[in-house]
């Protein structure tokens, strides 16, 4: 069929179709230009209002992260603190037993320090009188050596002091001997 139609129409055709297609887009070429000068300005209310709202949008889900990680981070310190509260108040209960056992210890070693104080004084008083009477009984020793050797005679020695004044009294030397 393709064959029967003269090549003049055929050609024609082509030419009628090229032609229509350079003046379509010619026509829109200058339309679109025409159009771009007149675009409603609503039109472009709507596509920044659109991109305001995707704007939006990525900064809600960037805030619904950064929300979620700081939810989990408050819980993460809610539970620290609620472990550091723990720790301080058992601290707390020992510091306040040991104030208390501190205090009683302090109080016992006061009555150990009186008491040793006391027994000390005591230990003092009976020393000296230890002293004395060892001191009493070395002098009745003495005492006792000298009149049994003779050295000491009460009844001579007030008789001869008043008689005799030049008389030769006891050396020191007899009598340390006297009382070893």
């Amino acid at each position: 069929m393709f064959f029967e139609i003269p090549q003049n129409l055929i050609l024609m055709i082509v030419g009628a179709f090229l032609l229509g297609w350079l003046l379509s887009s010619i026509s829109g070429s200058l339309g679109s230009k025409f159009k771009a000068t007149k675009r409603d300005p609503r039109d472009d209310r709507i596509r920044s209002l659109e991109a305001d709202l995707r704007v939006a949008q990525s900064d809600l889900e960037s805030t619904r992260d950064n929300s979620a990680d700081l939810e989990k981070g408050l819980e993460e310190a809610n539970a620290d603190i609620e472990k550091r509260d723990n720790v301080i108040s058992h601290q707390q209960a020992r510091l306040e037993e040991t104030a208390t056992d501190l205090k009683e210890s302090v109080l016992k070693t006061r009555e150990l320090r009186s008491e040793l104080s006391d027994r000390a004084t005591e230990n003092i008083k009976s020393e000296v009188k230890l002293r004395e009477v060892e001191t009493e009984l070395e002098v009745a020793q003495a005492s006792t050596d000298m009149i049994a050797t003779g050295v000491l005679d009460y009844s001579l020695a007030q008789e001869t002091e008043e008689s005799d004044d030049e008389e030769d009294l006891l050396d020191e030397s007899d009598m340390s001997s006297a009382a070893t």
